[in-house]
């Protein structure tokens, strides 16, 4: 399914745009778009102002850090207020419900533009409801464990869920609350201390959910002491390593690969052993949206190879966009290099959709293992 990875930020200034916008991107060429993006998507002075330049269609940019926040944001307006969003694909389910996206429309969506096999595989990670789609897939990351190679002299494959919790690491190991769950789940299935089905038990059932839960609590908790920092958006998880003293810890992938490179080379970023945690996210246009023309030109310009490798390098993420590989840097190919060992995308766990009951155990754990 993926077999490229884009990696590596570029500064602005090195960042080549592309000379043309297709004749199929501009359904629009007049009017704005309201976008509300993850915080480090879009650099103003980069993409967006590349797009305004060849459609003279103004952005207007909004960042949010984490899903529950857009949710919350687009619910209390009624689906309204923005023109496209960027949730994460597992989230789906939570807009449904609610009626808060509209369905993607085809025939403005250059469909062949997304490497095919994501997007098929997307509808059932929480890209469709009752066989209609609602969110096209962007780009895909990883969380696993960005480390301090002079102390871990590991590779990626190598690693373990496990080098978390080793002993002498007293407030050395930087951790998401909301994921630590999973990896414990994850961890404690593969060296078989608790059946979990490699973390899948926590969306089989209210009552298999909870035992985990439950018991990856505990587990936590006697390791508590290695604790150093908590963080929840990419400016945290990295302040973890260069202010907060951690030698090691679960991020996305960006903070290692970017400490690496702009910090220092000892920071590396790599998968355990037991599978990295895979997320996709995509494009939604919300039920109120007032300028569906205009965010289709925007999703149509995005996945433009070119545009997407842009993307691509200038984030550490991955893109969706078919093509975009003949593009990118050869830094990018570096970092994959770094990453990922042979084998390890293939184990990789993805998201599943969430249900109810997990989004709801998983705030009550967050907030008695805070507490604990």
């Amino acid at each position: 399914m993926l077999n490229r990875r884009t990696l590596l930020k570029a500064s602005a200034a090195a960042v080549a745009m592309p000379a043309v916008l297709r004749a199929h991107d501009a359904l629009a060429t007049s009017g704005s778009v309201n976008v509300y993006a993850w915080g480090d998507y879009f650099d103003k002075n980069t993409i967006p102002a590349d797009f305004e330049k060849k459609t003279g269609i103004k952005v207007n940019l909004s960042t949010f850090g984490s899903n529950e926040e857009v949710e919350n944001k687009l619910r209390a307006a009624g689906g309204k207020g923005f023109d496209l969003i960027f949730p994460s694909v597992d989230t789906g389910p939570n807009y449904y419900k609610d009626n808060l996206l509209q369905e993607i429309d085809e025939k403005k969506f250059a469909v062949s533009s997304v490497v095919p096999s994501i997007y098929r595989n997307s509808l059932s990670l929480g890209a469709a409801y009752r066989g209609k789609r609602y969110l096209i897939p962007f780009d895909w990351g990883t969380e696993a464990i960005t480390y301090d190679s002079t102390k871990f002299p590991k590779k990626s494959g190598e690693l373990s869920y496990g080098d978390l919790w080793a002993d002498g690491l007293d407030k050395k190991v930087a951790l998401r609350q909301k994921s630590i769950f999973t990896s414990i789940a994850i961890y404690l299935d593969a060296t078989g201390q608790l059946k979990t089905d490699r973390a899948m038990d926590m969306y089989k059932s209210e009552e298999d959910s909870k035992r985990v839960f439950e018991a990856c609590l505990k587990f936590a908790v006697s390791k508590k002491k290695n604790f150093g920092a908590y963080w929840n958006n990419a400016n945290e998880a990295t302040a973890a390593f260069t202010d907060a003293g951690c030698v090691i810890g679960q991020t996305w992938d960006t903070t290692g690969i970017l400490l690496n490179r702009k910090t220092d080379k000892k920071w590396k970023y790599g998968m355990p052993k037991e599978g990295g945690l895979a997320w996709t996210d995509t494009l939604g246009i919300p039920a109120g949206a007032a300028n569906v023309e205009q965010a289709y030109a925007f999703i149509n310009y995005l996945f433009s190879p070119e545009v997407g490798a842009v993307f691509a390098n200038s984030t550490g993420y991955n893109t969706c966009a078919a093509g975009a590989e003949k593009f990118l840097d050869a830094d990018a190919k570096a970092a994959f290099e770094m990453a990922y060992a042979p084998g390890t995308i293939d184990n990789l766990w993805w998201w599943p959709i969430q249900t109810p009951f997990f989004g709801k155990l998983r705030g009550e754990y967050v907030e008695k293992l805070t507490n604990a």
